[in-house]
């Protein structure tokens, strides 16, 4: 049986980051990550973003340094053992461990349906599948109005396709943004020839021959060539429930990152962890969480032993529009709308329970440190002390 110093299941973004933090400390210990992926590890915010704008594929390769590190794709583990500190791949192979990372991240939330060749968009894979079909295929359908949803449709809008795109909520961006502001979206889509269908639930979506007709619960039938889901993930974490680790939204973990079981971390998407900044506990779907959590994590299973207190941010583009945010924004919070230019610049801050929970950048960039500081401010907050906070 091979034994490693450091195990790593999840070859996303952040176990790529973990093998960068454990070699800032430990040039020379042993590393094993596991991939279910047939691909290395690579960065996944281009798959809905630069890649359909003419970066090529290449660049979205991680460039880490894998010396003494052993890389297995296409493997997924089938049995963890604590006690032992093994795991048994799906292949029968074992392997044993003295540090371990669960960075298995989320599997994709999917429709009630018959799958009929939905793609749920996730992996290069599903980008590769995705991108011939834009080249062939005239129109296509897209299930799901919120982060991913909103990127695709407008990547597939920019190179030529016919997009008409559904969701239960009420248009682009629902869960995030105020009403006037999802409206704005909703026709500044639609004017980039996307047809938004809001307010909808898909009830069936049925292939006859090279045809799929989308069908919704109030009527509505829309024939595409093609579909795609983006309607969110949830957190993988069967193998954390099956060793009986704290799962509560995801795997519950300290402040260094360690699970209930302090020689076993979990990082990324699958995490649930406390940040100090908005005083509870939070799980991040984001990129800039996967790199910084998964570099701390590995940094403490090389013995940095720090605590992991960063507020990650997050992005997107959508056509000439774009925004970061830090934070929790929700549509459910009270918002207090902080414009320069309505709906095209301008700050919009997120209250919960008296305080700023999140913060959105309209159109105002390299501002997040500040938006983090407010954050940071004690409440309770008043709505109208935030106004003129963070200027464009």
């Amino acid at each position: 049986m091979e034994k490693y110093d450091f195990m790593i299941i999840g070859g996303g973004m952040t176990g790529d980051s973990a093998i960068e933090g454990i070699r800032e400390l430990d040039e020379k210990g042993s590393i094993l990550l596991i991939s279910a992926e047939a691909n290395p590890p690579y960065n996944r915010p281009p798959l809905s973003k630069d890649l359909w704008k003419g970066k090529p594929l290449e660049s979205i390769w991680r460039k880490s340094k894998y010396e003494n590190t052993k890389i297995l794709l296409n493997h997924k583990v089938e049995i963890l053992d604590p006690e032992g500190k093994t795991i048994v791949d799906n292949y029968g192979n074992q392997y044993g461990y003295e540090k371990l990372l669960l960075a298995t991240g989320g599997v994709n939330r999917r429709l009630p349906l018959e799958e009929n060749e939905i793609i749920y968009y996730r992996t290069v894979e599903d980008f590769k599948k995705l991108k011939i079909l834009s080249e062939n295929k005239q129109k296509i359908g897209v299930i799901g109005m919120g982060f991913i949803g909103s990127e695709i449709s407008a990547a597939l809008a920019m190179n030529g396709v016919v997009v008409s795109v559904f969701d239960i909520g009420a248009g682009i961006g629902w869960n995030i943004f105020p009403a006037g502001l999802t409206e704005y979206l909703s026709e500044y889509f639609r004017k980039k020839n996307i047809n938004v269908i809001p307010n909808v639930k898909v009830k069936d979506i049925e292939k006859r021959q090279n045809i799929y007709k989308i069908t919704t619960e109030s009527g509505i039938t829309v024939d595409v060539d093609a579909v795609v889901a983006g309607i969110g993930i949830v957190p993988d974490v069967r193998l954390a429930e099956e060793i009986k680790l704290e799962v509560e939204n995801g795997i519950k973990v300290d402040e260094f990152l360690q699970t209930t079981r302090p020689d076993i971390y979990a990082a990324g998407d699958v995490a649930n962890f406390y940040n100090p900044l908005l005083g509870r506990r939070i799980r991040v779907e984001h990129s800039d969480n996967a790199k910084a959590m998964g570099k701390q994590a590995g940094r403490n299973m090389a013995g940095a032993n720090e605590r992991y207190d960063y507020l990650p941010f997050f992005y997107s583009d959508l056509f000439e529009l774009g925004y970061e945010a830090v934070g929790q924004a929700n549509s459910r919070f009270e918002i207090i709308e902080d414009w320069e230019k309505k709906y095209e610049k301008g700050v919009l801050y997120y209250l919960n329970e008296g305080r700023v929970s999140g913060i959105v950048l309209w159109n105002v960039w390299e501002k997040l440190d500040e938006a983090r500081k407010v954050i940071g401010l004690p409440g309770p907050i008043i709505g109208s002390d935030l106004i003129g906070k963070i200027s464009g």
